[in-house]
């Protein structure tokens, strides 16, 4: 598969001592979630499930931004959605754990992988921003693995803004484990990890589907129904003028007096 930045895989994968790294290197485009990276990343987590060596994955991430969500150069439609429906599906049901690095900014669709992930840890350079209001969007995919395990109010607060926060905020709220403002996240994620490396794939499975149980009924009952929700709003006239105005750094039509 080729594309105008080459034929250079958009997911690298590398093993140590039992965690299997799965890095997103796409930085031409933020590492956003189209649907080569998606893909990719789909075939390195199956990849790593079928690695009897592999006790956990950690997603990592190159350039100053772990993802910024779905890539807005794609036409819209419902298999795009279903597609991400897909790839979060696959991290909560992954019978190994999987845990994030992030020392960049994380937007939109991007906080539905730190969602879908069992740990995730914070470091230097880290932001985070649900930015789908100001887009004529909504986190509807997203929402499957993020509405259980977010503080309710702070989702309705951050959903609803698209206000920035940073490490702090996301482990008070509950979207990451650790926060590191000051490090890069390795330090807080050694204990993680070395963990992780001494449980037994039994062991380590069946404790993952217990405190994903909520989550997974999650994607059974709304999968459908939220994919044709995200293509829907994708495709309407308000995402259209809040696309383009994105692109050409500008406030979209309704915004009236913002920041007056």
């Amino acid at each position: 598969m080729t594309d105008t930045h080459g034929d250079a895989a958009l997911v690298r994968s590398s093993d140590d001592h039992g965690i299997r790294t799965l890095t997103l290197d796409s930085p031409h485009n933020r590492n956003a979630l189209s649907a080569r990276l998606v893909a990719e990343l789909r075939a390195g987590l199956a990849a790593a499930e079928a690695d009897p060596e592999v006790r956990a994955v950690l997603l990592a991430h190159t350039g100053n931004t772990f993802c910024a969500g779905a890539d807005l150069r794609e036409p819209p439609a419902v298999s795009g959605a279903q597609g991400l429906v897909a790839l979060l599906r696959a991290i909560v049901e992954l019978p190994k754990p999987v845990v994030a690095r992030v020392t960049g900014h994380v937007r939109a669709g991007g906080l539905g992988l730190l969602g879908a992930c069992d740990i995730s840890a914070a470091g230097r350079g880290a932001s985070f921003a649900f930015t789908e209001a100001r887009l004529g969007l909504a986190p509807a995919v997203i929402s499957m693995p993020l509405l259980p395990r977010l503080d309710a109010r702070a989702a309705a607060r951050y959903y609803l803004t698209g206000e920035r926060f940073d490490a702090a905020e996301a482990a008070r709220i509950g979207l990451v484990a650790v926060a590191d403002p000051e490090g890069d996240a390795d330090g807080a994620l050694a204990p993680v990890l070395d963990g992780l490396r001494r449980g037994s794939p039994q062991g380590l499975a069946e404790s993952k589907r217990l405190v994903t149980a909520e989550v997974r009924r999650a994607f059974d009952r709304d999968g459908e129904e939220l994919a044709e929700l995200s293509a829907r709003l994708f495709a309407s006239a308000e995402a259209r003028e809040g696309m383009t105005a994105f692109r050409e750094r500008r406030d979209p039509a309704w915004v009236t007096g913002a920041g007056k």
